[in-house]
C-alpha cells in the first residue's frame, strides 16, 4: 500500500495531479478541494489510496489525512465507489459531509450529482453511528472534547429534546465556539438556541 507520495507537483487540474517522486511521475486522481488547497504549491506531500481493479490500478490522492479518512469511510458505504467518493468530496469539505450526516441532511446530499436520496439515506445510515464514534472525525468538538459532546447530548435527550435537533443544536454551537466549554454550559446553550 501506497500511503503517501511527495515529490514535485509537475502537473495539476480540478480533476488530477502529476507528482514526479524519484524521476517517476505518479497520476492521482483528485478532490476539488485537493485541488485548490494544492493550486500553488509546487512540492508536496499527497496521502494516497491505490485501488486495485481487474482492468487498472489508480491512485487517489488527498491534500490531508482527514479527507482520505473520509474517502475510505464512503467506500465502505454499500454501492458508493472511487469515483463517486471523489465526487462527494469534490462537492462537500469533510466538514460539511460530517455536518450532513449528523443532521440526516439528506438534501444536501441529493445536491451532488449522482447522488440519489436512497444513496443519500444509506450514506446517512452507515456512516452515522462511526461519525458519533470518533472523535478524530468530529472536529465539531473542541479541543477532542468527545466525552463532553455525548454527556450533553444524553442530558439533552433525557430532558425532552430530540435527538437530531440536539445534535443541530450542538453542532451550531461548538462550530462557533473558540475556547473550552463545559457540558453544562452546552446543555445551557443548546436548550437556549
Amino acid at each position: 500500500m501506497i500511503a503517501y507520495i511527495q515529490g514535485n507537483l509537475v502537473y495539476k487540474s480540478p480533476t488530477q495531479i502529476i507528482v514526479d517522486a524519484g524521476g517517476i511521475g505518479h497520476e492521482l486522481y483528485i478532490s476539488l478541494h485537493t485541488y485548490e488547497a494544492l493550486k500553488e504549491i509546487v512540492h508536496g506531500k499527497i496521502f494516497t489510496y491505490l485501488h486495485i481493479t481487474q482492468d487498472a490500478h489508480t491512485l487517489y490522492g488527498f491534500v490531508n489525512i482527514e479527507e482520505k479518512q473520509w474517502f475510505l469511510h464512503l467506500l465502505g458505504v454499500n454501492g458508493i465507489g472511487p469515483r463517486v467518493a471523489i465526487t462527494i468530496l469534490s462537492s462537500l469539505r469533510p466538514n460539511e459531509l460530517q455536518q450532513a450526516i449528523i443532521t440526516h441532511n439528506t438534501a444536501a446530499l441529493q445536491a451532488i450529482k449522482g447522488i440519489g436520496q436512497k444513496v443519500a439515506q444509506r450514506i446517512i445510515l452507515e456512516l452515522h453511528g462511526k461519525v458519533m464514534k470518533l472523535d478524530t472525525m468530529l472536529p465539531i468538538q473542541p479541543g477532542g472534547q468527545g466525552d463532553i459532546y455525548q454527556e450533553a447530548l444524553a442530558a439533552l435527550i433525557k430532558l425532552g429534546m430530540n435527538k437530531t435537533n440536539a445534535e443541530k443544536s450542538m453542532a451550531a454551537i461548538l462550530k462557533n465556539y473558540q475556547g473550552e466549554i463545559t457540558v453544562e454550559m452546552l446543555i445551557k446553550l443548546s436548550l437556549s438556541s
